[in-house]
Order: structure tokens, then C-alpha cells, then sequence
């Protein structure tokens, strides 16, 4: 399958947006703070857009932050259409439990593209289980866990001390750092969401 593999701040001046796609430096280096500064606050302008870019553009927000091609993100969402429950909040919550999203929120990565790195290495273990597939579907009670000797790697030790730092585990991981594992306690609420979208715009996008 293919995938992007160029620069991630292309994404961001695309769509005219913070994306998050690379971690901690989008906090201290990031090209959008940049470009509001240099137009003095009024931020990156926006070209107009119809009704169908409006729904297009949230759709491609959403894709581009959990880093999937466009067939394996409309699979998922048709199986949100599948499921009890508002199909937007089905959708997030997918995306939200997916492995690699899982792995980035208990700061075991500082970014969705060093946590899927870390998945299809061979890295993380689910239920004591290896597990190389970043879009395994984590479930509640499964238990994720790291290396212990990548743990105690600088990268993975940053990443863990950012999302420390700027408080970004959710509370549906309960972690342990004694073990480097992280149990997903229940399934994230709408506002636990790490997808900055409107979901309900994305469902108009496909249901037209």
C-alpha cells in the first residue's frame, strides 16, 4: 500500500492548517506559527471554498492526520455506518483506537508516523502478543505495551516526557510506567478525541 512520504509541513500549508503530523516540534518549530507571524497575526488565508470543498476539506484533515490512503479510510468509515451509534462519533472513535493512534496517545511516540514505525517493527505487543499491524483495532481491556530496551531509548524516553509535560494522555489509557504498558479503559468520548475535525461533515462528504 502506499503511503506519503515527503514533508510533513507540506500537509499543514496545504490545507492551511495545524496538522500535529510531526509531534513535539510542532509545539516549538512549526511553519504555521511561523507564517501567522510573518502576516502578522491574521494567519494563513483560506482560500473560499464550496459546500463540497467544505465537507472535502474536513474529510482530507482527518485522512491526512491519521496518515491512511484514501481506500482504507473509507473502509473504515463504512463500517462506522455499520455500527450502533451516531456514524461520526463511531468514526472518531475508530480512528481514535486504532494501534498506532493508541501507541502516540500513551507517549510510547511523539507523532502518529514514529508510532507507526514502531508497529510495523515489531515493537509494541497487545496482550502480550507482537502485533505489526497499525491498524489493529485496540479493544477495551487490551493491554499495549512497548520494548522494555526501545523504553529506555532516547526517542521513545521524549516522546514519553512531552506527552507528560503537555499533558496529553487521555483518560481512557490507564498507563503504567512501571511497565511501560497502556490499558484502554473505556472507549474515548467524543472531546478525548485527538482529531481536530467536524465529524458531521465528514459523513455529509460520503453520503452524497
Amino acid at each position: 500500500m502506499s503511503r506519503y512520504t515527503g514533508p510533513s509541513c507540506k500537509k499543514c500549508r496545504k490545507l492551511s492548517a495545524k496538522l500535529f503530523l510531526k509531534g513535539a516540534k510542532c509545539y516549538s518549530n512549526c511553519v504555521m506559527d511561523k507564517l501567522a507571524s510573518v502576516k502578522k497575526g491574521r494567519g494563513p488565508r483560506k482560500p473560499k471554498l464550496s459546500e463540497y470543498g467544505v465537507r472535502l476539506y474536513e474529510k482530507q484533515k482527518a485522512r491526512i492526520i491519521s496518515g491512511m490512503t484514501e481506500t482504507p479510510f473509507a473502509n473504515l468509515f463504512t463500517k462506522a455506518t455499520k455500527a450502533t451509534g451516531q456514524t461520526g462519533e463511531q468514526f472518531l472513535k475508530y480512528l481514535e483506537t486504532r494501534l498506532d493512534n493508541i501507541v502516540k496517545r500513551a507517549g510510547f511516540a511523539s507523532s502518529l508516523r514514529s508510532a507507526r514505525q514502531l508497529v510495523l517493527h515489531g515493537h509494541i505487543k497487545v496482550n502480550d502478543k507482537v502485533v505489526n499491524v497499525p491498524s489493529y483495532q485496540v479493544k477495551i481491556g487490551d493491554k499495549v505495551a512497548i520494548d522494555a530496551k526501545l523504553a529506555a531509548g532516547v526517542v521513545v524516553k521524549q516522546g514519553m516526557e512531552e506527552t507528560e509535560k503537555r499533558g496529553l494522555r487521555p483518560s481512557f489509557l490507564e498507563y503504567d510506567s512501571s511497565k511501560n504498558t497502556a490499558t484502554l479503559l473505556r472507549w474515548p468520548d467524543r472531546g478525548e478525541s485527538s482529531y481536530p475535525v467536524n465529524d458531521q461533515l465528514i459523513v455529509e462528504h460520503y453520503s452524497k
